[in-house]
């Protein structure tokens, strides 16, 4: 079992290795989506373009499932940033896993990492840098969390007293099972994006184990593994929009 490159700023654990991921997954989907705009022709678009307007296309398809696309139109570039993103953290940590073993304490920024500041002589550990930052469920709930809010602010902000209304429909007795409710969506959305990428890595980590043997095994598990992403990445987005048109549309509204 490998140990994470953890280090402390004061009491405030920090995890190197989903640090270096998510900046590498930031700048993957920026550089992407830059690309994608570069040189616009509308006579010769390129492909690039072409799979980037696909995508926006598919974004408004979940959209426009959850929602009137007419209200939904504001939410493309949330579902564009959320699809993409997820995707492509989902997909970092299959080709490639950077190892390191230490024999005495790593200072990072003038911080002992957390695994390494009690080893003696002669012990070791090994220090995963690399992997999907959504097999972190603090990645995954920071996600949830900034969707939670989200949908909450607007639907007080769009809603009005509907909003406030809608906990206790269809009788005031239901309020604490509402709020149950609400409050068990970013659990659900952080574990179940968690648990599948985690659990893909995981069984990576066994298969590697194998040797020369766990060459086929690999290749079909990391391409089932990329289907996986894929998927988890539109469950997440569509759940999103979901809950926000739960949110922000009244039941009148709706019909």
């Amino acid at each position: 079992m490998h140990d994470m490159p953890l280090i402390y700023f004061g009491s405030i654990p920090i995890d190197l290795s989903a640090v270096l991921t998510l900046l590498i997954s930031s700048i993957i989907v920026f550089v992407l989506v830059m690309l994608s705009v570069r040189n616009l022709s509308v006579d010769n678009p390129s492909r690039l373009h072409n799979f980037m307007e696909w995508v926006v296309e598919f974004v408004q398809g979940i959209i426009s499932s959850a929602m009137d696309l007419k209200k939904g139109k504001p939410y493309i570039s949330l579902g564009l940033t959320l699809i993409l993103f997820i995707f492509v953290s989902n997909l970092l940590g299959l080709p490639f896993s950077f190892i390191t073993e230490a024999h005495e304490p790593v200072y990072i920024f003038g911080h002992v990492i957390e695994a390494t500041k009690d080893l003696a002589h002669g012990e070791h550990v090994e220090l995963l840098w690399y992997k999907s930052p959504t097999a972190d469920i603090n990645i995954t709930a920071g996600l949830a969390i900034i969707v939670f809010v989200l949908m909450n602010f607007l639907g007080i902000k769009q809603n009005g007293k509907h909003y406030f209304k809608h906990y206790i429909e269809p009788f005031p007795i239901f309020l604490p099972l509402n709020i149950i409710e609400n409050l068990a969506k970013p659990v659900a959305l952080a574990i179940r994006l968690f648990a599948n990428i985690f659990a893909g890595e995981v069984l990576i980590t066994v298969i590697l184990k194998l040797s020369i043997v766990s060459i086929p095994f690999l290749a079909i598990w990391q391409g089932f593994s990329i289907f996986v992403g894929a998927l988890q990445a539109f469950i997440f987005t569509i759940l999103t929009m979901v809950y926000i048109a739960q949110m922000t549309i009244h039941e009148e509204e709706a019909h």
